[in-house]
């Protein structure tokens, strides 16, 4: 064929396509096909030249998107004619970092079944290296330190590869062509066994020295992929209270590793959903139902019928979870209310209290990151999604709109933060409550490390109207940015439209423990009416005081004084039912029903979470708790689900043209009337989620009407409640609305800040 005759092509693939083997697929592809030309890493993504009869030219641009690696998500390939340059041969070429980077990095990723296999192999030079990976698999988010993807940006940059390394990472035909972290027990990292104090033991196989720690009652703090877990015996309650006990973590579950999916099975009840889930690329902790059967220990998850299980998603998991060949609890790295520790010296320093001995490694964690949990939700093709971080980020959610480059910084509890440009937005990883400076230091570090990996300078800093958040007070410190306050419950609605592509209007059942609200008091319950740009309150829970302020979030059984005093109506003295008497202090009832009537430090609040709790408490669940809710979650563990009958919740205006009230007055009557006359109260509490989810498709249904709209958004903490949420949306879709849940995001707080970002683009 004459040079003149020869087409070529140069295309452009923008997506995820850094550091998932998409250059090394893109090679083989060329030369099957007989095509000449290169291919390279840029800031932008990727970009190919092919050159050769024009039918192989048109297949290969055919199969570019069609056939890319499991890890690659081709977002867009633009293709221009060039002039030929008669070429024969097909290349790598080095990375072009010149210009602004836009390229995509991708999430870590569990170790592919290849590098299992090679793992467990006694012949394989990788036999039992904690470390194997490969371009399907292996960390790239926690190690990546700037795009292109190359080795040089990321923290295995000190490793220098051997000659077999290097061999494997040049030949086209191994699937180690190209892959970053390519490394082995010669020339890779390794593994060492530390004291508490610090002090490196003299371990020939760190690794089981760990396992027969672990098998012998002690608490071992394991540095993974994206910080370090605190790892002990599912099976043994001494050693489970222990770590309860140094953690300072009450009663909140703890996430357990099974070593495979037969032994995950032999913990909990699983759906198909479920099986996926657990086995996926991404390996979350999954959510669900415990086996009557199970055998572990009752300091594991307290009064939850629940376990949250997850699959070994790093070689080093692999290793430990066999040698050990039991379930482990595999808890964050951290105390109570701080965020996980990611780097040597600073895990040492916060958990030598805590851990025994400290299984680490030399390859630095450039981004802490913890692990993501997701539960399904029957009815709906998309798990529920509680905390994204691990396998999900920095995967960058789309904006139905432009926007400027901004930073939003969410809220207080489950904070993230988000960048965005254009019409991308990345969300960061999980970074806990933030009310102290370690979580504070860790928003400024990712905030910092994100502007820099997508190459953003905020003009625009969104915020939470709550003057007292330190997101807050970060947005109000810079002085290089505009800001932008956005109320929390209009960003809960925002983030939902948003992340289905959706500008509105809709209505949105906007339930949640706390958010400052417009006119100051704390909101909760709210029905909104509005789209990105803005909204109205057009519904909300009867507002009732809160008796000592935020003690009452702690005390759920202040909530129930409140509620009760409330139904009397009539100024009556209500007295606890029988179910609540038993939990508090008789002699605290008096005054907190004065506080509750409009005492010092009881503010008013609309909030639904705290109608949860109230409702809780009046049960006898709990009339206390040590987490965010907790009184909520054991409620709706409690439940009936058996149960189809429900309370009075009617919806009320106090005037034509205000907005709708629910009158959860009558139901908490009906609810402590049931249970003085001895019902049970499972289904007392079965009763009550149905009262409410019939009560907000009721209103969503009437407000939709009278606005002629034909979109309900369900959102806020409180829809986490499955039961809850299956019901609600059963019966708004009986009815004829489209039915919006949040899917890439948490419906509670961790999606606040893309809601703030989406937003502030659409007030320009």
């Amino acid at each position: 064929m004459s040079v003149a005759a020869r087409r070529r092509v140069r295309a452009r693939v923008e997506g995820t396509v850094q550091g998932v083997g998409f250059r090394p697929f893109v090679f083989r592809l060329a030369r099957e096909l007989g095509l000449a030309g290169w291919v390279q890493n840029d800031q932008l993504g990727v970009l190919v030249e092919v050159e050769g009869e024009e039918g192989a030219v048109g297949r290969f641009l055919e199969r570019l998107a069609a056939e890319a690696p499991p890890l690659a998500r081709v977002e867009r390939i633009t293709a221009e004619e060039v002039e030929s340059q008669g070429e024969r041969g097909f290349s790598i070429l080095a990375s072009e970092r010149q210009g602004t980077p836009e390229a995509l990095v991708s999430p870590d990723t569990a170790t592919c079944d290849d590098c299992v296999r090679e793992l467990l192999d006694p012949s394989d030079r990788r036999y039992r290296y904690p470390f194997i990976n490969c371009t399907t698999c292996g960390p790239r988010f926690t190690i990546v330190r700037g795009v292109p993807y190359d080795r040089p940006l990321t923290t295995m940059a000190g490793f220098t590869m051997c000659a077999a390394c290097r061999a494997e990472y040049e030949d086209p035909l191994d699937r180690r062509f190209h892959a970053q972290p390519n490394a082995c027990p010669a020339c890779g990292p390794s593994l060492s066994l530390v004291t508490a104090r610090g002090g490196v033991l003299d371990a020939r196989d760190p690794l089981s020295a760990a396992a027969e720690g672990l098998e012998d009652g002690l608490i071992v703090a394991v540095k993974g992929i994206g910080g370090y877990h605190l790892a002990c015996r599912a099976d043994v309650e001494p050693v489970v209270a222990a770590l309860r006990g140094r953690k300072q973590r009450e009663d909140k579950p703890f996430a357990l590793m099974a070593p495979d999916a037969d032994a995950a099975r032999a913990l909990v009840d699983l759906s198909p959903t479920e099986e996926d889930l657990l086995g996926g690329r991404e390996r979350p902790i999954v959510i669900a139902r415990r086996r009557a059967d199970a055998v572990v220990a009752p300091s594991v998850a307290p009064l939850s019928p629940d376990l949250g299980v997850m699959l070994p998603y790093s070689p080093l998991h692999h290793l430990l979870l066999r040698e050990v060949g039991r379930p482990l609890v595999m808890t964050s790295g951290n105390v109570s209310d701080e965020p996980i520790a990611y780097e040597d010296r600073d895990a040492v320093a916060r958990l030598d209290a805590i851990a025994d001995l400290f299984v680490r490694h030399d390859r630095p964690i450039q981004t802490r990151t913890d692990d993501s949990v997701l539960r399904s939700i029957a009815g709906r093709r998309t798990p529920l999604m509680l905390r994204r971080s691990r396998g999900y980020v920095p995967d960058s959610l789309a904006l139905p709109l432009e926007a400027p480059p901004l930073v939003a910084g969410g809220a207080e509890l489950k904070n993230t933060f988000c960048l965005a440009k254009g019409r991308r937005a990345w969300v960061g990883p999980h970074i806990g409550d933030l009310r102290n400076w370690e979580t504070l230091r860790s928003f400024r570090e990712g905030v910092a490390h994100f502007e820099r990996l997508f190459a953003i300078a905020p003009r625009v800093f969104a915020h939470d109207t709550h003057p007292d958040y330190l997101s807050t007070r970060e947005a109000l410190e810079r002085e290089d940015v505009e800001t932008i306050a956005v109320q929390h419950h209009h960003a809960h609605l925002a983030a939902c439209l948003a992340e289905h592509g959706e500008l509105g209007p809709a209505v949105g059942a906007i339930y949640d423990g706390t958010g400052y609200g417009s006119d100051g008091t704390v909101w909760g319950g709210e029905l909104l009416v509005g789209g990105l740009a803005g909204f109205d309150r057009a519904g909300l829970l009867w507002p009732v005081r809160m008796p000592g302020g935020e003690r009452a979030i702690t005390e759920p059984w202040r909530m129930a004084c409140s509620w009760l005093a409330a139904a009397s109506g009539d100024g009556s003295d209500p007295d606890p039912t029988r179910h609540l008497a038993p939990l508090i202090d008789a002699r605290l009832w008096g005054p907190v029903r004065e506080l509750a009537r409009g005492g010092m430090a009881s503010p008013s609040t609309s909030s639904m979470g705290r109608l949860f709790d109230a409702v809780a408490a009046l049960c006898g669940v709990r009339a206390r708790v040590n987490y965010e809710g907790q009184a909520a979650a054991e409620l709706e563990a409690l439940c009936d689900r058996r149960e189809r009958g429900t309370y009075p919740l009617p919806l009320a205006t106090e005037r034509p043209d205000g907005p709708l009230l629910f009158d959860a007055r009558a139901t908490v009557a009906a609810l402590v009337a049931d249970l003085a006359g001895g019902a049970d109260p499972a289904r007392a509490g079965a009763r009550f989620h149905n009262a409410v989810a019939d009560a907000t498709a009721a209103a969503c249904v009437r407000l939709a009407g009278e606005r002629g709209l034909e979109v309900a958004v369900l959102s806020g903490g409180v829809f986490q409640n499955r039961l809850l949420l299956e019901r609600t949306t059963e019966r708004l879709a009986g009815a004829g609305l489209r039915v919006l849940v949040p899917e890439r995001l948490p419906p509670n707080d961790g999606g606040i800040s893309y809601g703030q970002a989406a937003v502030a683009a659409a007030r320009g």
